[in-house]
């Protein structure tokens, strides 16, 4: 019980709590990243570590940092050890989020009705990690494949090539972590106990203050509480707002993994969100539709850095996106660029051997975008209010027939194809 100790001695087992963890995650996940930056700066060859990443350290440190934090400021009620351990091992969203809050989950695990079956959050929760998988599997993993080839060939990318490539595992990246949210929302609901919604249709954002408000809206939330605020949030003035920021989301990227494209990622978007604070200071507004493209086109080129695993791939593919490297078409369509090219005279650097776009690729851009882009996610198909709010769901044949063929399909994809891990994992 912390408000049994003076505050002094609060504020060191806070900070021996934090430090403890922090060590921890530092060790295991950036260890070998410090030691090959010092190996290029000082010109010294340590060798490196290879640890193996603890399942799940990035989400349960936080999770405990916050839950230190606000035990240090006597927030917290709740002091069971065994509730606490469920807390922090709950495990549909212990390995790739949503990161809880012990408000949030505290009482659940106490609630004497949890512990007894509820029919109706069965078969919503069911619904909901059908939908989840269904995206992971037939829609994410089928991205997947032309987002690998394209990375791994990123120095022979042209423009079509390039841009198929980064709208790939942006898509990917969009169902592989949208189908996680789903699952973790849907498994932990069957056990009546309500997850915060973590994902919200974030590229329907129009700005990039609103994207970061649906995208990992959890961990959007814990830096917001435990590293914006604390470092003065938006009190002191226009300059230091913008350095809180910028600081908070250089922080941010680190934590997504040990490399240098994971920095300059987290970094463009603090600097995008300085720059949308500056923009909204002017009260200039945009239509809607170029600020939504705007948004979009910026997340798009952002997650080069944040796939690539080099900062040279991610400047090849960034080349191929604006043309640097060439323009590649297919044959059937080499006649109209030419005609293109000598109307306008834009001295496009056409591949001679042509190139034969992936038409599968360009249809699932084309049908999974607009889905994206106009379609409720599965959390507004059931009207799910997370706290206290009531569920619209209703067990219907169409969903019992969608339950069904989602799970089926994945169990013949994952008998037939090779094992396919959620990307967040990584993290």
């Amino acid at each position: 019980h912390p408000e049994r100790y003076s505050v002094p001695k609060r504020k060191s087992i806070l900070l021996a709590g934090v430090a403890f963890n922090l060590g921890l995650l530092a060790y295991f996940k950036y260890a070998d990243f410090f030691l090959e930056n010092l190996n290029l700066v000082l010109g010294v060859d340590f060798p490196m570590l290879n640890l193996i990443l603890p399942l799940a350290i990035s989400f349960f440190t936080f999770q405990q940092i916050a839950y230190l934090v606000d035990s240090y400021k006597t927030e917290t009620r709740e002091y069971d050890f065994l509730n606490y351990c469920l807390f922090v091992t709950f495990f549909p969203q212990l390995i790739a989020g949503p990161i809880v809050h012990h408000r949030e989950m505290m009482p659940q695990f106490q609630r004497v009705r949890n512990a007894f079956i509820n029919w109706s959050n069965v078969a919503t929760g069911m619904f909901i990690f059908a939908l989840g998988l269904f995206k992971k599997v037939a829609i994410a993993d089928s991205f997947s494949v032309w987002a690998n080839s394209g990375y791994a060939a990123a120095d022979q990318l042209t423009f079509f090539s390039a841009w198929a490539t980064s709208l790939s595992y942006t898509f990917q990246l969009y169902y592989d972590f949208s189908g996680y949210s789903d699952m973790a929302i849907g498994a932990a609901l069957m056990f009546n106990i309500r997850l915060p919604i973590n994902f919200n249709s974030p590229y329907k954002a129009r700005n990039i203050q609103d994207f970061w408000r649906r995208w990992h809206i959890t961990l959007s939330r814990w830096l917001r509480d435990y590293i914006y605020i604390p470092l003065g949030g938006s009190k002191r003035g226009n300059i230091l707002t913008y350095r809180n920021v910028l600081a908070t989301f250089l922080l941010g990227g680190l934590w997504h993994g040990a490399g240098w494209n994971f920095i300059i990622w987290g970094g463009l978007h603090g600097v995008a969100l300085v720059i949308f604070q500056f923009w909204s200071r002017l009260r200039i507004a945009l239509p809607g539709l170029m600020s939504w493209f705007l948004t979009f086109m910026f997340v798009n080129a952002t997650w080069v850095f944040f796939r690539a695993t080099t900062l040279d791939d991610a400047i090849y593919v960034l080349k191929g996106m604006v043309g640097i490297s060439g323009v590649d078409v297919s044959p059937t369509l080499r006649p109209l660029v030419d005609n293109l090219d000598s109307m306008l005279g834009i001295g496009l650097a056409i591949d001679p051997a042509g190139f034969q776009l992936p038409w599968l690729a360009l249809g699932y851009i084309f049908v999974f975008g607009a889905a994206a882009f106009f379609l409720p996610n599965g959390i507004q198909m059931i009207h799910f209010l997370p706290y206290g709010g009531r569920l619209g769901f209703r067990p219907r044949l169409l969903f019992a027939a969608f339950v069904g063929f989602s799970l089926f399909y994945s169990v013949v994809a994952a008998i037939q194809n090779a094992p396919s891990e959620f990307l967040y994992f990584n993290f």
